[in-house]
């Protein structure tokens, strides 16, 4: 058990390690873990990735970065994290309708648990991405700036 576990840190090392050492400068590949970042915090299913890959050509960031950067949603934060862009949208937009939970949103889809619902759960992932994107930017560069050989 202790090997296996050895040998699976070692290769979520060399993982990172490669995700790290992409090509670009410290600043291309900082804009797109950035970007990915920030459309991570949407509740846009499937198109996430895309999605990340498109802002990080329009900020000309890294693609692969970015699309690594959009897994700060994955099935363990999906529901810790669209709860608080829902109570984020809701100190700015005031309380209005309460979150139905997700099994709701699941079965009816976003169209129907009502314009008051999406507005802010859309308001605080965009603020919630653009501080997280923001904070994931400044930590990275730093980083691969000090990184850099």
């Amino acid at each position: 058990m202790g090997r296996m576990l050895m040998e699976a840190r070692q290769r979520v090392q060399d993982a990172l390690q490669w995700l790290w050492q992409q090509e670009g400068t410290p600043g291309q590949r900082a804009r797109g873990l950035a970007a990915g970042i920030f459309c991570g915090c949407f509740p846009i299913f499937g198109f996430q990735t895309l999605l990340g890959i498109a802002l990080a050509s329009v900020v000309r960031g890294n693609h692969l970065l970015a699309a690594a950067g959009t897994w700060i949603s994955n099935p363990f934060t999906y529901v810790p994290l669209y709860w608080f862009n829902f109570r984020v949208g809701s100190l700015v937009l005031g309380p209005g309708r309460p979150w139905p939970g997700f099994d709701a949103v699941r079965q009816e889809g976003f169209s129907d648990v009502g314009w008051s619902v999406l507005t802010r759960l859309l308001l605080g992932s965009a603020i919630t991405g653009a501080v997280c994107a923001a904070l994931g930017w400044w930590l990275s560069i730093r980083w691969l700036q000090r990184a850099k050989p």
